[in-house]
C-alpha cells in the first residue's frame, strides 16, 4: 500500500479546531456545500475536499469512567495523561505545537504532519511515554493512576470548518476499540498498550531496527466491511528508559 503524497494541514487553533484559506468567492470556511436559505438546502453543489496526509495517534485512559473515580480523580488522571503525553512527545523529538490535538474527554486524538519522521512514533515515542506514565503512578493513589490504550495509523484526513474526519481517523478510533487491545491489557500488567494499523506496522516499524518489531503480534480486527489485521505490543511499568537520539 504506498503512502499517500504528503501536504502540510492548514493552520489551525489549538485543541483541533481547523479553519480553511478562503477560497476566491467562498465565505471563509466554506467547503463547497451551498449555504442554507430558509428552511431548504440546495444540494446540488459538489463538496470540495481539504485533505492533507497525517500520521494519527489515538490514546485513551482504561477504566476512565469507573465508580471509583470520582470528579476530581478524573481531573487529575486527564492532567496527568495530557503531561505524559506532551513530555513524550518532547522526549521523542516530536514537536507538540507543530500537532493538531482534539481532547475526547477520556484521550485525545493527535495529527501530526507529514513532514514529522514516523520512525520518531514507532521507535522513541513509546518508549518515553511509559516512563512517564511510571513518574505519574508513582506519585498518585490507585484512583489516579493511568493505564493506556494507543493506536497508530496514518493517512488522508479531511479538515472543515468543524475539525477533522475521514476514513483514516475513523479507523484508527475502531483499532483504540478493538476487543483484543481491551483484552490484552486488562490481562496484563502493562502501563501502555499500543495498537498499530496493517499499513502502519507494515511500512513504518518492520524496517527500524529501533522500533523492537519483534514485540508486535498480529490480531485479526476484522469484522464489519472488510478484514483488517492490526500489531499490538505491550509495555510494562518496568519499560527500558528511551532517550532522543541527537
Amino acid at each position: 500500500m504506498s503512502d499517500p503524497e504528503t501536504t502540510r494541514p492548514p493552520s489551525g487553533r489549538p485543541g483541533g479546531r481547523t479553519h480553511s484559506r478562503p477560497r476566491p468567492g467562498r465565505a471563509p470556511g466554506a467547503i463547497g456545500i451551498a449555504p442554507v436559505r430558509g428552511d431548504s438546502v440546495d444540494w446540488r453543489g459538489s463538496v470540495e475536499l481539504n485533505t492533507a496526509h497525517c500520521t494519527i495517534v489515538v490514546v485513551d485512559v482504561e477504566g476512565f469512567g469507573r465508580y471509583s473515580r470520582t470528579n476530581p480523580n478524573k481531573l487529575r488522571v486527564r492532567s496527568g495523561m495530557y503531561r505524559a503525553i506532551e513530555r513524550a512527545f518532547a522526549t521523542a523529538g516530536i514537536p507538540w505545537a507543530g500537532c493538531r490535538h482534539a481532547d475526547l474527554g477520556d484521550g485525545v486524538l493527535v495529527l501530526a504532519p507529514a513532514e514529522i519522521s514516523k520512525t520518531l512514533f514507532a521507535d522513541l515515542l513509546l518508549g518515553a511515554l511509559a516512563d512517564e506514565l511510571i513518574v505519574h503512578n508513582a506519585t498518585h493513589p490507585a484512583q489516579e493512576r493511568i493505564r493506556l490504550r494507543l493506536a497508530l495509523h496514518a493517512g488522508e484526513v479531511t479538515y472543515d470548518d468543524h475539525g477533522v474526519t475521514g476514513s483514516a481517523i475513523l479507523h484508527a478510533e475502531r483499532l483504540l476499540d478493538a476487543p483484543a487491545l481491551k483484552r490484552e491489557l486488562a490481562n496484563s500488567a502493562a502501563i501502555l498498550a499500543v495498537i498499530a494499523s496493517g499499513w502502519f506496522f507494515d511500512e513504518v516499524i518492520r524496517h527500524s531496527e529501533d522500533s523492537r518489531a519483534g514485540a508486535y503480534r498480529p490480531v485479526d480486527v476484522g469484522g464489519g466491511e472488510r478484514p483488517a489485521t492490526a500489531w499490538i505490543r505491550l509495555l510494562a511499568a518496568r519499560a527500558v528508559r528511551w532517550r532522543h537520539k541527537g
